[in-house]
């Protein structure tokens, strides 16, 4: 039986799958990144920015940067500067598209994945200061809803006229006119 074949991508040479999967970290490294099947196809090329110019990135090498990864994006949330952020698979997403986007603007090889971090961090900020304006109109005007019908925020309804009545004057006040109405 005929050993399947790959081309290489970059130089067109063929060679047998088994030499591809031949090196355990290799291995483990592409199942990481598939594993993530949303991210997978940004992954590799986001890994690939911490190349250096003249030599190739070491399966280890590899392997490291991808466990960095995969604990804060499993956990959906990053921390930075002491402070956590939301981190959905869609910032994560975009934040690595940014970077691809921008290659050419980035100090490679990357050392660490801090500018990834503060991209995201920007997104949560920006989503947190959306929901503090959201939250802050609901107080000021009344029930705010999103498209989806969630109410944000209800100010509370029917609030007194006069608030310098206390309970007291309002006790007086409600015995006098009982009196009267029983004379």
């Amino acid at each position: 039986m005929a050993s399947m074949r790959l081309v290489c991508p970059c130089c067109a040479a063929e060679f047998p799958l088994e030499a591809a999967m031949s090196d355990v970290s290799a291995r483990q490294a592409i199942a990481r990144a598939f594993s993530l099947t949303p991210l997978g196809d940004v992954l590799l090329p986001y890994v690939g920015l911490f190349k250096p110019a003249k030599q190739a990135l070491k399966m280890p090498a590899l392997v490291r940067i991808l466990d960095e990864l995969l604990v804060d994006i499993k956990a959906g949330q990053i921390t930075r500067g002491g402070t956590i952020y939301p981190a959905p698979q869609e910032y994560w997403r975009s934040a690595i598209e940014t970077m691809l986007a921008s290659r050419d603007r980035l100090s490679l090889p990357l050392k660490s994945h801090g500018y990834l971090y503060e991209i995201i961090a920007s997104f949560g900020n920006r989503a947190a200061a959306a929901q503090e304006r959201k939250s802050e109109q609901g107080r000021k005007y009344g029930a705010i809803q999103t498209a989806d019908s969630t109410v944000i925020h209800k100010a509370p309804v029917n609030t007194p006229r006069n608030t310098n009545r206390t309970i007291g004057s309002v006790l007086k006040e409600v015995t006098r006119k009982g009196q009267q109405n029983g004379n």
